[in-house]
Formats: structure tokens, sequence, C-alpha cells
């Protein structure tokens, strides 16, 4: 970890912070919520260390990545993040890149490859697969009818209200409760009962994430606070509406994707008939492997970094 390099880039108008290691080919990593460039530790210290140069950013709104206007949930857009990362490709002074991202960073890279192909070599998404565009039914409204007003996403919503939420249970509580979540099943968010009945109970790390990890991320997100990440989810409907043009619209990069068979995402009902009976193929014809990983959930960048290294490198090194 101490061989890792921080540098601030000035992208897109903001300030990025990345940290990287290695030399030869570029392998761009991007994070998911609610994570950081720190969530990669693992895979760049392995990365780099098999002959590449692995650079993963804080996105914008997150950690040490200054310079987007967090109040205006407007500027987080999937073409606002994707922009952030062309930009980023550019100044490095390569032409394309490997691609892997995690949970939100997935979503993101899977529109890189939508928007901007020519910038991608190959992609490896955890967790998160593609959903196409429905031109009938906006996002929000979607999880809505299907989980009612508790459901996370729904709850994201309404600016400062979960800020207000996390604010009150502390960032260090509120970092560890959604890392050691392992229940497959739609995660709610209630007003009475934020994060279940669990929010009592005396937490007890995994093996894989020690105290010195959660400090880290409590660190940052009390520097920053939750609105950037949050205004993610506040742009889904917005998302929807600008990527209109891409209704039907293929992935056509070489793919692969891992999950973990107790990831909240993967047991979303419809999602396991669409990943496995054709669908997920449909829409990304170049999608060369899908692995799910037996007892992992949602955080496998950190849960089982050793199968996910080798996941990425086995594809990766074609």
């Amino acid at each position: 970890m101490e061989n890792i390099d921080h540098k601030m880039i000035k992208v897109n108008g903001i300030n990025m912070h990345i940290a990287e290691m290695g030399q030869g080919p570029v392998i761009l990593l991007i994070h998911g919520f609610p994570e950081l460039w720190y969530s990669w530790r693992h895979q760049i210290t392995y990365l780099a260390s098999h002959g590449y140069r692995a650079i993963a950013p804080d996105l914008r709104g997150y950690g040490d990545t200054t310079g987007a206007p967090i109040n205006d949930p407007t500027k987080f857009t999937v073409f606002h993040i994707v922009g952030d990362l062309v930009a980023l490709i550019d100044t490095i002074g390569v032409d394309k890149v490997f691609v892997v991202g995690h949970d939100w960073g997935a979503l993101i890279a899977w529109r890189l490859c939508l928007f901007r192909p020519d910038k991608v070599k190959a992609l490896v998404n955890l967790s998160v697969h593609f959903n196409p565009r429905n031109p009938l039914h906006k996002v929000v409204d979607t999880f809505r009818a299907a989980y009612g007003d508790d459901h996370y996403i729904c709850r994201f919503q309404e600016p400062g209200e979960m800020e207000a939420v996390f604010a009150s249970l502390g960032t260090k509580n509120v970092i560890t409760k959604f890392m050691i979540h392992r229940d497959p099943n739609p995660f709610y968010f209630p007003k009475d009962k934020p994060f279940g009945d669990t929010l009592g109970t005396p937490i007890i790390l995994p093996s894989w994430l020690t105290e010195e990890d959660v400090d880290y991320y409590t660190k940052k997100f009390d520097q920053t606070g939750f609105t950037g990440a949050l205004n993610y989810y506040r742009c889904f409907d917005l998302n929807w509406e600008l990527e209109a043009p891409w209704t039907n619209a293929k992935i056509n990069v070489p793919a692969k994707f891992v999950v973990g068979d107790l990831d909240l995402v993967y047991n979303i009902p419809g999602a396991k008939e669409y990943i496995h009976n054709g669908g997920f193929h449909k829409n990304v014809p170049m999608l060369d492997e899908i692995v799910v990983i037996e007892g992992a959930a949602h955080f496998i960048t950190q849960e089982i970094p050793n199968k996910v290294n080798k996941h990425i490198y086995d594809f990766l090194k074609f």
C-alpha cells in the first residue's frame, strides 16, 4: 500500500484524485457506493505486480476528488461521470484502457462502453449487470412500484433527507452497516428503522474488513459528506431521459461479468433469468463469460479479493 502513488489531475472541470501503481497497459478501476479508490486496494497491488498500470480514481463527489457542485444533483449524471473518465484516459496519454467496475462503477463502466467503446479494450464488471433502457418506465418509478417508498433507491431521492439520517447514525456506523450487509433480499431503509432491526446490535467486523479500513472510509466520508455519492441515485431518472438516443443500443466491447450469489442486485426478481437465459448476452453480444461465486455478497473486491483478482487477470491477459 505504501508504494501506491497518489496524484491530483484536472479533468472535465474537476480535480480528480487517483491512486496508481505499476507499469504497462492501463487498467482503470471504477468504484461504487459507498466506496472510494480504496475499495480496489487489493486489485491495485495485484495487477501492478502482474504487469499492469492500475489506476483507481475517486469519482466526482467522493474522497479527495474536488470541484463538482455537490449541491446540484444534475451535475452527477452518467454523462458527467463518463466525461470525467474519458478526460482522465486522455490526460494519462493512452488511446484505450482495460476497465473494471463494481456497483455504481459497473453501471458507469457499462455507459463508458456504450458511449465511447473506442476508449475500452475490454471490460470486467462486478455485481451490476447491464440493464437496457426501458423507454416506457422511469427507473425510480419502477423501483417504487415494485418495492414501495421504503426501498433504498426511493429513500435516497430527496436531497438532504438521507444526509440527515446518516448524520444521526454516525458515519462509521453507516459505512460499516453497508459494507457488512449480506442479505440478498431487497434492501429497505424505513424512516423509523434505518438498517432494520440490526442497528442496535454490536458490530462484529468480518475478517476481510479491518478497523483500519473502516476508519479510512469514515475519515473520507466525514470530510465530504454523503451528498455527492447520493446524487448518483438522484440522477437515475435524469439519466433515463438523457439516454433516450441509446435505447436498444448494444455494448460492443469484450466483457466478463462476475457476481456473488448473495449479491442483492443478482437477486432482484427477474435478474437471474435475464443474466443466464440469453437476455444479457443479447444486449452485450461480446459477453465472454458469466461467473457466479458461491457464498459471496456484494463487496467482492474486498471480501474475496484473491478470486476477483484472478478472474480479472485471466480475462484481461488475452
